[in-house]
């Protein structure tokens, strides 16, 4: 694993660092005065769009308004900059730099704990976005399982044979887990 790299907390700082002509092809986020590389996995690549595939429906079915952003959008959640895998908000996403406001649902897939080029551990973030009041689904192919991750309650672990539910973010919004897991996906990621 490659150290993250030191810089300032400023978000102006940020902002040069991954504008460096060596950083333009990478992914960064800012976390606690650190900029890991967030290198993207062929699950989290598969997993993610599947998520928001169904909280768009959702919301189209619904008419309600609301954005998604993928793991290339940035929020500045408490001074931090974030790239959920998915995240979900009724605040206009910017055309550049970072949205200045975090998103009401963050959906992090969690690393392949085999592949020792991924850089860091999204729980790392958890306290950040539940001090912003960010609902936080953690995604992990390897368990089968969503941590379910509401400021001031405890998590919630649901297997494939649960539902999960879109609580005050989402209201109705319901979604079995194993739909998250496809058939091939289990088998594939154990390998």
């Amino acid at each position: 694993m490659v150290a993250p790299t030191r810089i300032s907390t400023d978000i102006e700082a940020f902002e040069t660092f991954i504008n460096l002509p060596e950083n333009t092809d990478k992914r960064f986020e800012l976390l606690m005065g650190e900029a890991p590389e967030t290198p993207s996995n062929i699950f989290s690549s598969f997993l993610a769009p599947r998520t928001s595939m169904f909280i768009a429906s959702f919301l189209i079915q619904n008419r309600l308004e609301g954005y998604l952003t993928g793991e290339g959008g940035g929020y500045v959640v408490e001074g931090e900059v974030f790239a959920p895998d998915v995240a979900y908000t009724t605040q206009p996403v910017t055309r550049k730099g970072f949205a200045p406001h975090p998103p009401l649902l963050a959906v992090e897939v969690l690393p392949d704990p085999h592949n020792n080029k991924e850089q860091s551990d999204p729980r790392r973030k958890l306290s950040v976005y539940l001090r912003a009041g960010v609902v936080v689904w953690v995604v992990d192919y390897e368990a089968e399982q969503v941590e379910v991750h509401v400021p001031d309650q405890d998590v919630l672990i649901l297997g494939v044979n649960d539902t999960l539910k879109g609580g005050d973010v989402l209201p109705n919004f319901a979604l079995l887990v194993r739909d998250i897991f496809p058939i091939g996906v289990e088998e594939s990621a154990k390998d």
